[in-house]
């Protein structure tokens, strides 16, 4: 089974079918997101927050998301594979993110990278392009600029936020990169940027007038019960559902109900 391709995502958007993507770290849940027949897995920095319990996604390391990117890509053989730069890889110089973004195709057996941010990495995506690396460009609610917008607030409200914003989406698409991440910002602003592009918009917290949406995996599955922002609809509650499910088992053990003899070998 051949993995979906940028080409396939834009005709999709063009077509206007919903483009849907979700965050993953494992094999496992590589292999169930690929039943699901999602599009597209994003190998995101969040596992700072998710796998590794940071605050934020800024200790995250590329040797990270490789390691990571490589367990997503021996789940699943389908749904296009987009790993994320983390901090610190790709701001530097032209020539480390280069470096760093053939690493994570190289190592990392990606099919696209994703960085964040606007018109000040526009030459480096250009770059990137130029070289055969796809790039898919993150803006709004950049996460790695948590420091700098003083904690995860709604981007783009004020007239000249949302003009930079759409400016930064014109110059990233002529970059030459082939999708755009927006986040946490105001519906209206992402469906006029949507609608000022040629290439597709994939959403979180940003309306239902994106080319597509994007959810952390966890997140969608109710994994974690004290984090419900309100851009996350929570489509399962496997919070509970694996509380129990472990609390059984080591009921079951304490009373000598597991294992039976079913279980066991001669």
């Amino acid at each position: 089974m051949k993995r979906i391709t940028t080409t396939q995502l834009r005709k999709k958007a063009r077509d206007g079918e919903k483009i849907v993507m979700v965050t993953c770290y494992d094999a496992t849940f590589a292999h169930l997101v690929e039943q699901a027949e999602i599009d597209a897995i994003l190998v995101g920095d969040s596992l700072g927050m998710v796998i590794q319990g940071h605050e934020h996604t800024i200790p995250v390391t590329l040797e990270d998301v490789i390691y990571h990117a490589r367990a997503v890509a021996r789940g699943c053989s389908r749904p296009h594979l987009v790993g994320d730069m983390p901090f610190g890889t790709y701001q530097a110089s032209l020539d480390a993110a280069m470096d760093n973004a053939g690493r994570l195709l190289k190592e990392g057996n990606v099919q696209a990278v994703k960085l964040e941010g606007g018109e000040e990495y526009a030459e480096a995506v250009a770059r990137m392009v130029r070289a055969g690396i796809p790039v898919m460009g993150h803006l709004g609610l950049t996460p790695q600029s948590v420091h700098q917008f003083g904690g995860f607030k709604i981007q783009g409200r004020s007239v000249g936020a949302a003009e930079k914003l759409k400016h930064d989406a014109l110059t990233l698409q002529q970059a030459g990169a082939y999708a755009l991440v927006l986040e946490g910002i105001p519906a209206p602003l992402a469906a006029e940027v949507t609608a000022s592009l040629e290439i597709p918009t994939i959403g979180i917290g940003a309306g239902a007038g994106t080319s597509g949406q994007v959810l952390v995996l966890y997140d969608l599955l109710g994994l974690n019960n004290g984090f419900s922002p309100k851009f996350v609809k929570k489509f399962d509650n496997m919070h509970d559902r694996v509380v129990s499910a472990v609390n059984t088992f080591a009921r079951e053990v304490r009373t000598g109900d597991f294992p039976l003899p079913a279980h066991s070998f001669e």
